[in-house]
């Protein structure tokens, strides 16, 4: 197995020599056992091991275990204890879940402090037909059918095309000791019920049941590979990207012969489930949206909008003191002051003629007819304020609308006040009570 291992990591992983590597080890024959073979190939290796305190004084009689190996073998030991079944009650999660979420945790968090290229973790054939099978029960797609990736982004499991059978001999032939976990032999939990219970059967129908798995994974491999490759050309024809928004074209995916097929490709790598609800906004109102728990898809107009949800920011306005030369939240501006000298009408001209050619992003105010702080806030309903270049006031809700903006657009959209009044729609138009005119003494130039 040690040969094999060295051959495997040689042609598919060869990214791991000389790389600093963090073995994820729970005390079980399937960590140790790669424990001691990437310490005979002499990698540079440490051990983290996490104690869930849900086994009693098993649990720490792991942790012991596995601090011991760690000095047998003269190699860095990591270890911490949780609350899990606090976290899960918390979180209410399943106990499994909660261990899982944890442990995962904490691995990045080390190797981020530590400086560890990878994290590698244990798995192994047998764990890849049972999470298959698992998979197959609950529904699932081709990412469920082909199990356990063999990477994962710095997560790397060496020993998926070994088997539990492998890994026996191995640590028999090399008089290996290890902790067993007597909550494996328990049907309790459904992966255990698969171990112990299915797969025996499956065997008894085909002796050589785990080669004839990794054949039909391979195949499915292949065909997920094939689906992505097209998955991939479909998404450059029907979206867009655009200030940090991805545009779906509806007219484009109601062509497709499974709309809602595909829009669970274009969309299951942004964490949204309700694919019903989705298809859905195909032909809802503008307006209507899907939230995942990291992105929002809203309809707008012939268009589907996915955008990142923002973080939370506990702050509704922002004020801006006077004489401040730049602001960088929450949108990026620079201040400018432009004192006209007296009995100099020719300089006046030349900065009223320069004014003239303000565009979107830059606006000159009459500095004598703003107080300050001014503020930038987002728009409120019954906002209204009076763009230059029109007569009389209009609302800001009315603006937008002719101004064609999205929901999005609106939602992003900043508004500069003084004394509650608008002066700028930022990015959009001036109110006309703030321009500069030939009375002008001070000008406040803004840039966005």
């Amino acid at each position: 197995m040690l040969t094999k291992l060295q051959q495997h990591i040689t042609t598919n992983l060869p990214f791991l020599k000389d790389k600093k590597l963090l073995i994820t080890i729970s005390g079980g024959i399937d960590s140790v056992v790669l424990t001691h073979l990437l310490h005979k190939l002499k990698f540079n290796i440490a051990l983290a091991h996490c104690n869930f305190k849900l086994r009693g004084k098993d649990s720490f009689k792991d942790a012991a275990f596995v601090k011991n190996l760690s000095k047998t073998l003269k190699i860095p030991f990591f270890t911490i204890e949780f609350e899990t079944e606090k976290y899960a009650e918390k979180h209410k999660i399943s106990i499994q879940m909660a261990a899982r979420d944890l442990r995962y945790h904490w691995f990045q968090k080390i190797s981020e402090e530590q400086h560890f290229d990878y994290v590698l973790t244990a798995h192994h054939l047998d764990d890849v037909l049972e999470t298959f099978l698992i998979n197959l029960t609950r529904g699932t797609g081709l990412n469920g059918l082909t199990g356990i990736p063999e990477i994962n982004g710095n997560i790397v499991r060496p020993l998926l095309p070994f088997s539990r059978n492998d890994i026996l001999i191995y640590a028999a032939k090399n008089k290996l000791q290890w902790r067993e976990d007597k909550s494996n032999s328990s049907t309790k939990y459904v992966r255990n019920k698969i171990r112990h219970k299915i797969i025996p059967v499956l065997k008894e129908l085909n002796p050589n049941l785990l080669n004839s798995f990794e054949n039909t994974l391979n195949h499915l491999k292949g065909s997920q590979q094939i689906s992505q490759d097209y998955i991939n050309k479909i998404y450059k024809k029907v979206t867009e990207e655009k200030d940090n928004q991805l545009i779906f074209n509806i007219n484009k995916i109601k062509k497709l012969s499974n709309p809602k097929v595909y829009l669970y490709e274009l969309l299951k790598q942004y964490g949204f489930t309700e694919f019903e609800d989705i298809t859905a906004l195909l032909t809802a109102q503008s307006g209507k949206q899907v939230f995942s728990k990291t992105h929002r898809l809203l309809k707008n107009r012939a268009t589907l909008i996915l955008t990142e949800l923002a973080k939370n920011n506990n702050l509704d306005s922002f004020k801006i003191p006077e004489n401040t030369s730049k602001i960088k939240e929450p949108i990026s501006l620079k201040f400018e002051t432009i004192t006209i000298p007296f009995d100099t009408k020719n300089y006046q001209n030349k900065i009223l003629e320069e004014v003239l050619f303000d565009d979107k992003n830059t606006v000159s105010l009459d500095y004598d007819k703003i107080t300050f702080p001014l503020i930038i806030r987002k728009w409120q309903k019954g906002d209204y304020f009076f763009p230059i270049g029109l007569k009389g006031k209009k609302k800001i809700s009315k603006f937008f609308k002719d101004e064609k903006l999205s929901i999005t657009e609106k939602e992003n959209t900043w508004l500069l006040c003084s004394n509650n009044q608008i002066i700028w729609v930022i990015g959009y138009r001036l109110d006309d009570r703030f321009k500069v005119t030939n009375s002008t003494n001070k000008i406040l130039k803004i840039i966005s």
